[in-house]
Parts: structure tokens; sequence; C-alpha cells
């Protein structure tokens, strides 16, 4: 049964234990407040006055809530300073020191810490069309790698350290590609515009005493806009071709003018012992006539069949010979005997000629042989000694 039905006499079940009944309200609430601050300053020893009012706290109580609270506030000021870190501290917002690594103490409420990491490389990107000297669009993607040097100055020399560091880059990168030309930037100079990058930044950066240190310059990516891709592919790709066909070509003339040069000299040196051989040769042919010539005028005779015999001695001593034995005569020099030899084959029997037919050959042989020497003493004397030397 609930305490407010009717016939109810428990009346003193009102929450609010209103005694006069249910025509009165709910207790005010200061009341409530007063006793409950009653029963708290009776804990820490407070008295009651006579309307039940709380007193004041004791020494007692007082002196342990403040030794509490200090407590409490140096232990909130613990703090420790990571080894990659430096701690700039601040008291009431402005700098005061840098705090080392390790375990540190700051009066809270009064100093503020910030922690700024001085050993981890940072990067950032900048990319863009971009406008080249020779009037043409070339898309960039740089990178910047750079670390904290001094946590004072990136935090309060400029606003944000990374954003300017950020706009500085684009600046820079923007310059240096509007000073090149659209083929050095997308083949052969992206070194020299990275180097002239890195050190355009450095520039721009350096009066802002941003704190910063730039470890690296990336060139990522550079390429010409999509709708004239193709034919920027080309282009590299015949530069490429010109430079591998000058490669080649230096490759051969290297390879070939040694052995040009081989050659020259062999040529020479083989003429100049031609030259050297003919010219011995023409003076022996001299030195031989000359002493040949006073043995001719004193034996005529007697030379001219020595000179014969010595012309065929060198005409017939470089040729093959076949002798034939003829029984009863003397041997007779048949000499293309061996030629028939060498087109029968070794299996022919070659048909030897007979007695007569040797000595009829053995006559014309002779009657040739003696116009031969009487024709050439006579052109001998024609040449030689008619004229008088």
């Amino acid at each position: 049964m609930a305490w407010n039905e009717p016939g109810n006499n428990g009346n003193d079940k009102d929450p609010w234990n209103n005694k006069g009944g249910r025509d009165q309200g709910p207790p005010d609430l200061d009341e409530v407040f007063r006793k409950f601050s009653n029963k708290l300053g009776g804990l820490f020893g407070g008295k009651k006055s006579g309307n039940g009012s709380g007193g004041g706290l004791g020494g007692a109580g007082i002196s342990f809530i403040l030794i509490i609270a200090v407590i409490v506030w140096a232990l909130s000021g613990i703090y420790t300073v990571k080894e990659a870190e430096r701690g700039v501290v601040l008291q009431f917002g402005k700098y005061d020191r840098i705090a080392d690594p390790g375990l540190r103490w700051k009066m809270t409420f009064i100093e503020t810490v910030i922690p700024v990491d001085i050993e981890a490389v940072r990067s950032l990107s900048a990319s863009g069309f971009m406008l080249t000297e020779d009037e043409n669009v070339v898309s960039v993607e740089f990178q910047v790698q750079y670390r904290v040097i001094d946590p004072y100055l990136y935090e309060f020399s400029v606003t944000n350290a990374d954003s300017s560091l950020e706009e500085a880059l684009d600046s820079a990168l923007r310059y240096v590609v509007g000073h090149a030309k659209m083929d050095q930037v997308l083949t052969n100079g992206r070194e020299v515009v990275r180097q002239n990058t890195w050190d355009e930044l450095n520039k721009i950066i350096e009066p802002y005493n941003l704190g910063l240190i730039v470890t690296d310059v990336n060139f990522k990516d550079s390429r010409p806009p999509t709708e004239v891709k193709d034919a920027f592919d080309d282009a590299i790709a015949a530069q490429e071709d010109e430079e591998r066909f000058i490669r080649e070509a230096e490759a051969y003339a290297r390879e070939i003018e040694p052995r040009a040069r081989g050659q020259v000299t062999r040529m020479t040196q083989e003429a100049e012992g031609y030259q050297e051989r003919i010219t011995l040769e023409a003076q022996g042919e001299v030195a031989r006539f000359e002493k040949l010539l006073p043995e001719y005028q004193a034996a005529k005779e007697v030379t001219r069949e020595r000179l014969y015999i010595d012309a065929m001695e060198e005409v017939l001593g470089s040729s093959s010979k076949v002798l034939v034995d003829v029984k009863g005569g003397n041997n007779m020099m048949y000499l293309p005997l061996d030629k028939i030899m060498d087109k029968q084959g070794t299996a022919t029997r070659v048909a030897l000629p007979s007695s007569s037919d040797i000595q009829d050959l053995r006559n014309k042989v002779n009657t040739s042989r003696n116009s031969s020497v009487n024709s050439g003493n006579d052109r001998f004397n024609n040449d030689r000694f008619n004229d008088g030397r």
C-alpha cells in the first residue's frame, strides 16, 4: 500500500518527513545541505550550534588538507623526457629553459613542458604542374627530409615551422624548374635540378631561423602532361637511341683506329723494306756487271758459254725434271713428261719413245740450243759491246 492512499495511517512514512500531513511540501534544500555540513564538520572536530548549523573546520583538519594538496601538487609535476626529445619549459607562457632527457619535475599550473623530437627524420612533399623556361608544362614531385636541431626556434621562431618549410620548398622548386628547360627536368638534368632546388631551399629558410636542417632532397618524379605523354615518350626513346648509337660508334672507333694504325705501320715498313731490297739488288747487279765486263772482254767465247750455263741452271733448277736413260746414248732431259704423268694419273702407264725418236729429239734440242746461244751472243754483243762500253 502506498504511503498516501486513503485510510493509510502511516503518515510517518512520508519521504520528506512531513509531520503535519500531506498538505506540506518537500523540505527546503538549504536545510538538507546544512545537515550534510554539520555531519562533515563533525568528522574534523567541528562544533554544532544550538540551531543545528555547522561550525568551521579545526586547525588539524585544515593542516591535513593542505598537506594532502601539496603532496598531490608536487607529484603532479613529475614528468619524463625521452632520449630522442628535448623539453621546452615555459613559465607562465614565457620560455625559461630546455629540459634534457630523463626524469624531471615542473611546477604544476606554473610551468608547461613542450616535448620536441630532435632525432626523428621528418619528410614533406611538394608537387604540381610547373612551367619551364621554354614554356612547357611538366608535373614535378619532390620530397624533403629534415630534422629539428633547435627546439626553441622550431617552436617559437615562426607560427608553424613545418608549414613554412613546405611553402619554402614549393617556392624553391618552382623557381628552379622555371629556370630550366623541359628536357633537363625530364631526362639528363634531373640531378642538376635536384641540387639547385636544395641550394635554393636553404637560401630561403636561412633568414627565418626555423631550427631545422634539410638532410636530403629527393626528385621523385617528373613527367609531361597526360595529353602529350606519348609524344614525350617517343622523344625520350629517340634521345636514348642517339646516345646508344654514339657509344657504339665511339667503341667501334676505339677498336678500328689502333688496327688501322697497325696496318699503316706494317705497310710502311714493308714498303721501306721493299725499297731497300730493290736498291740493294740493283746495286748488286751493277757491281756484278762491272766485274763481269773485264772477264768478257778477255775471253768472250768462254764467258758466253758460262753465262748460258748459269742461265740454264737457274731456269731448270726451279722446275721438275724427268731423266730418260737411252741405251747406247747420252742421257736426255725430257721436260713435259711429268705434266703428262700428272694428267694421266699414277695408274696410267706412259709409253717411252723409240730410239730413233729420241735421237731426232736430241738433234732438235741441240739445234735449238745452238740457235739460242748464237742469238743470245749476237744480242749481247749488240747491247753491251757495240756501243763501246
